[in-house]
């Protein structure tokens, strides 16, 4: 059964391809010999009705002609034989039907019996007597299975005394039906002429149109392969298959951004967890390191058992605060809630005052706050900002001649909090991976304080959590100025 199933669906595919061309073709021509069939038999009935009704016509037109005496030469009452009237109409059949309704075969058909004569409802008789409208035609088609199909005329006579009776004329149709056949079997040919040259005509025609549609697949499957980069021409065709190809580039568009997006994500996480091994590795190595001398018997000198517990309780401080870091970092990639209230900026720098001067050490800092500067925010998160900001400018200031400034002001873009150091400066090369984490310019400076890299990438995310932004301007040997923005 499958073999058959599969067997049909390939002669199918083959009879009836599912391509677009073929489609298109296939029912341009199917609407094309609908069209004709429909003009066809409008035409063969239309011409069948004219062919009639202009024989009847000329009929009509030969009854008129014929003197009136001539027909009262037939006329039963007046003479028993035939007239030689029905000399004009030789392969016709005429009868006369007089005023009393008496009907007399004048002439039949081929000199057959009279009784093939067909005879029509007295209704059409009575309508040429009583109502005889001149350029009328009266005539009917009647169905003889002896004669085949006839053409009957039905003519009033008139004389100086008004009708006198009524001429019938038939005659057999099958000359007329012949030529409409002719006619028919010629429109017929013409019509499958012009089918036969649609094809060839709508073939090319359809392959030039669908043209860009065969370079839009090409470029399809070039991207398909891997290269986000290929675009779709655009404002070359024509205007449906020019939104296509504008939409599809809009798109590849996204997925290129999202693709680079994904690789760039995949390559910080790779940094990050090669950043944290290492930030990781640095302390446990001394640990370990401390604990290799005091087994070898180091434990026993006082001193030196001191001084491993301290270096030991140090390096532990720092895998203590990195791993807080990533906890905090990994709670705020997950954009929690936060607690917002209002809050006074300026009482709020002025509350950490003690404890900014004292990490600030011998540095000068100058703090510059008016109260009543409120935002509705966090206050121990926008303490947390602060505070780093500042550890930040402490870590790159000297300790004795460094000056910090803080500074919180209201602009028209909302309330302004900038942390000012006269340090020495960041490289224009540093600024825009300045807030990614694990970013550190100096090393040795970070590791002495204990950094590993992830305060500025923290306080930037505590600032964005706020609908806020953070900004830096900094020169090499000049200092630097991380700006703090919260929206009014």
């Amino acid at each position: 059964m499958n073999r058959w199933n599969n067997a049909f669906s390939r002669i199918r595919a083959i009879v009836f391809p599912r391509s677009l061309r073929y489609q298109l073709l296939s029912r341009i021509l199917f609407i094309l010999a609908g069209l004709l069939l429909v003009i066809g038999l409008f035409q063969y009935f239309f011409m069948e009705r004219f062919i009639y009704q202009n024989r009847a016509a000329g009929i009509q037109r030969q009854i008129q002609s014929v003197p009136g005496e001539l027909w009262e030469r037939v006329n039963p009452q007046m003479r028993r034989r035939p007239a030689e009237a029905f000399i004009f109409f030789p392969s016709a059949s005429v009868a006369y039907m007089n005023k009393e309704g008496k009907f007399t075969v004048i002439s039949p058909m081929n000199a057959t019996s009279t009784d093939s004569v067909p005879r029509l409802s007295q209704e059409v008789y009575n309508e040429a007597f009583n109502h005889p409208r001149r350029g009328k035609v009266i005539y009917s088609i009647v169905r003889d299975s002896t004669l085949g199909q006839q053409l009957v005329v039905v003519q009033p006579v008139r004389s100086f005394s008004g009708i006198d009776g009524v001429v019938q004329v038939s005659m057999s149709t099958k000359p007329m039906t012949n030529e409409l056949n002719r006619q028919f079997l010629l429109y017929l040919a013409l019509a499958l002429a012009a089918i036969f040259g649609g094809l060839f005509t709508f073939l090319p025609a359809i392959r030039r149109t669908l043209t860009p549609l065969s370079r839009m697949v090409t470029t399809v499957e070039r991207i398909d392969s891997g290269k986000l980069n290929e675009r779709l021409p655009e404002n070359e065709q024509p205007m449906e298959i020019d939104r296509l190809s504008h939409s599809f580039n809009r798109m590849l568009e996204r997925l290129e951004t999202s693709f680079r997006a994904e690789q760039e994500a995949k390559e910080q996480m790779r940094r990050f967890v090669s950043d944290a091994s290492h930030e990781l590795r640095t302390p446990l190595t001394s640990i370990h390191g401390f604990l290799e001398v005091l087994l070898r018997g180091a434990a026993a000198d006082p001193i030196q058992l001191n001084k491993a517990l301290r270096s030991m309780h140090g390096e532990s401080g720092r895998i203590n605060k990195l791993v807080v870091d990533l906890l905090q970092l990994a709670k705020l990639d997950r954009e929690p809630e936060i607690k917002r209230s209002p809050c006074d900026l300026g009482e709020l720098v002025r509350e950490m005052e003690e404890q900014l001067l004292l990490l600030g050490e011998e540095r000068e800092v100058t703090i510059e706050a008016d109260s009543g500067i409120l935002i509705q925010a966090d206050g121990d998160k926008i303490k947390q900002v602060l505070l780093n900001l500042f550890q930040n400018a402490v870590q790159h200031t000297d300790p004795h001649s460094g000056k910090i400034r803080i500074k919180v002001i209201r602009t028209d873009d909302g309330i302004e909090t900038t942390v000012q150091d006269n340090g020495t400066g960041i490289s224009a090369e540093h600024l825009p991976h300045l807030f990614e984490r694990f970013y550190r310019i100096d090393s040795s400076r970070a590791r002495k304080y204990g950094g590993a890299g992830l305060g500025l990438s923290i306080t930037k995310s505590l600032v964005e959590l706020h609908g806020g932004t953070l900004n830096v301007e900094s020169r090499l040997g000049e200092g630097s100025l991380f700006r703090v923005t919260f929206p009014l």
